[in-house]
């Protein structure tokens, strides 16, 4: 489960300018 999270929340970052999938879905949708 600590990978997972990892994977989730960390990893991405590096794909989403730094930011976690979730901030990156708010800002995408203006929220």
């Amino acid at each position: 489960r600590q990978y997972i999270r990892y994977y989730n929340h960390d990893r991405i970052k590096l794909k989403l300018k730094g930011l976690s999938p979730v901030q990156y879905r708010a800002q995408a949708f203006g929220l």
